[in-house]
C-alpha cells in the first residue's frame, strides 16, 4: 500500500496521459476531463505551447531563491500588473499561500491605520484554503471542525448580501478589509450580483478599507473576462489568484493596488519557492496563449451553449424538471444545483468516461479548461443529463 497521509477520497482510477481535453487511465480508457484539475489546467492537458516552453525553461534553470533577482517573475509580475491594472505583485505556491498574504497584508494595513484589532469581514459558504489563518476565514464548519482554536479577527457575513456588511460597517470599528469571491466555488457555484460588488467597492472607498477578491478559481479568463470582477468594472485593492494561472505547475500571486500598494516591505512576507523560473515560465506561457488564441471570448461562448444545453436537457413544460434547482454559473464555471444530495453522481459520470464534481452535496460543479471544442462541450451535456434524470427518478 502506499505510503500517502489519508487526507483525500480518491477515485479509483489513476491517469497515465492527457491530450487536451481528455485523460487516458492506466487501462487505456479514455475520459472527457470537466474538471481540469479543479480549474487549474486552464490549456488542458500537454498543450503543445506550454510543453515546449516549459521543456526549454527545465533546460535552463528551475530555481534560484529570492535572494537574487528573478528575471521570470519581474515579466510576469509585469504582465499580470497590466491585465488586472494593479501595481505590485507577489508569487507563491498556491491559492491559500496567496489569501494568506492578503490577510497578513490586511492587517500589517490595519496597524499601520493604528487599529491594534484588525478585522476582516469575510462571506458564509466561502472557501479561501486550508491554512489555519485561511481555513478561519473560510465559510465551512465541516471543512473547521477538528481544528479550534481557529484564527480571530474574522467578521462573517452572508455572501452578496450589502446590508449586512452596512451593519458591520456602522458598529465595528476595527474593520479594516472585506474579503470575498466574486464566484464562490466551492460554495457551490454562488454568484456575486455586479451592483453588490459595486456597492462593496463605494463602502471600501468610505470607510477607507480594503476590497479583497480571491479570484483563485474564477479569474483568469474563466468568465469571459480577465477576472471575473471586472464584469462590474471595479479595481480592487487586493487580488489573489492561482489554480489556472500555471496551467498545471504551482504557483498564486497576491496582487495590490491603491491604498495597499506599498504596504509590504522586505522581511514582512517571503516564500522560498515562489516566483521561481519554471512556474513563472507556466505563468507567462499562460497568458499568452488565453490572449492570443481568444479563450475569454472561447470560455463566454461554450459556458452559455454549456448551460443551454443542460437547461434544455433538465426542461419540463414550465421550467427545470423536478429535483433540479438551477443551473448557474458563468462562463466555464458552471454549476447545477439538485434537491438531495447527489455526491454518487461523480462515480457514475467516471463510469461513463466523465469527469465532474459534486460540492456543499447538492451542487454538479463544472470547470472544463478553456481549450474545451463546441463539441466536447456537447458530448459533456450528453453523457451528463441521463446520468441527472437517471439519478432523479430513484
Amino acid at each position: 500500500m502506499p505510503h500517502l497521509m489519508n487526507t483525500y477520497g480518491r477515485l479509483p482510477v489513476a491517469f497515465t496521459h492527457g491530450e487536451g481535453c481528455r485523460l487516458f487511465d492506466e487501462q487505456g480508457k479514455s475520459y472527457l476531463d470537466a474538471m481540469s484539475g479543479i480549474a487549474v489546467n486552464t490549456l488542458g492537458h500537454n498543450h503543445p505551447r506550454l510543453v515546449a516552453a516549459l521543456s526549454k525553461q527545465i533546460g535552463r534553470l528551475m530555481h534560484t531563491s529570492n535572494l537574487y533577482h528573478i528575471r521570470e517573475a519581474e515579466e510576469a509580475s509585469d504582465r499580470l500588473a497590466s491585465i488586472a491594472k494593479m501595481d505590485e505583485v507577489f508569487f507563491c505556491n498556491s491559492g491559500c499561500e496567496a489569501n494568506e498574504a492578503a490577510i497578513k497584508l490586511a492587517r500589517l494595513y490595519g496597524h499601520q491605520q493604528g487599529i491594534d484589532q484588525p478585522a476582516i469581514i469575510v462571506m458564509e459558504q466561502a472557501f479561501h484554503g486550508r491554512t489555519l489563518a485561511t481555513l478561519s476565514a473560510t465559510g465551512n464548519r465541516k471543512a473547521q471542525a477538528g481544528f479550534e482554536p481557529l484564527v480571530s479577527g474574522f467578521v462573517r457575513v452572508p455572501f452578496d448580501d450589502l446590508a449586512a456588511i452596512e451593519q458591520v460597517a456602522a458598529n465595528n470599528p476595527n474593520v479594516v478589509a472585506v474579503l470575498f469571491e466574486p464566484i464562490q466555488g466551492e460554495g457551490g457555484i454562488n454568484v456575486a450580483h455586479n451592483k453588490y460588488m459595486r456597492a462593496v467597492r463605494k463602502i471600501c472607498n468610505e470607510k477607507n478599507w480594503l476590497m479583497m477578491v480571491d479570484e483563485v478559481q474564477c479569474g483568469l479568463g474563466r468568465t469571459g473576462i480577465w477576472f471575473a470582477h471586472q464584469h462590474a468594472d471595479i479595481l480592487p485593492d487586493v487580488m489573489t489568484l492561482a489554480k489556472g494561472l500555471g496551467s498545471g505547475v504551482p504557483i498564486g500571486a497576491c496582487l495590490a493596488a491603491g491604498r495597499a500598494t506599498g504596504v509590504f516591505k522586505p522581511g514582512n512576507h517571503g516564500s522560498t519557492f515562489g516566483g521561481n523560473p519554471l512556474a513563472c515560465t507556466a505563468a507567462l506561457t499562460t497568458l499568452k496563449v488565453i490572449e492570443t488564441d481568444d479563450l475569454m471570448t472561447r470560455a463566454s461562448e461554450l459556458g452559455e451553449l454549456i448551460r443551454d444545453g443542460l437547461r434544455h436537457g433538465l426542461a419540463s413544460a414550465d421550467g427545470l424538471i423536478k429535483g433540479v434547482v438551477e443551473v448557474r454559473g458563468d462562463g466555464l464555471l458552471i454549476g447545477i444545483e439538485l434537491d438531495r444530495p447527489c455526491g454518487d453522481l461523480v462515480k457514475r459520470a467516471l463510469a461513463k468516461g466523465l469527469l465532474i464534481n459534486v460540492t456543499v452535496e447538492k451542487v454538479v460543479r463544472l470547470l472544463p479548461a478553456l481549450v474545451m471544442s463546441d463539441a466536447e462541450g456537447a458530448e459533456l451535456v450528453a453523457l451528463l443529463v441521463p446520468l441527472i434524470l437517471d439519478f432523479l427518478k430513484e
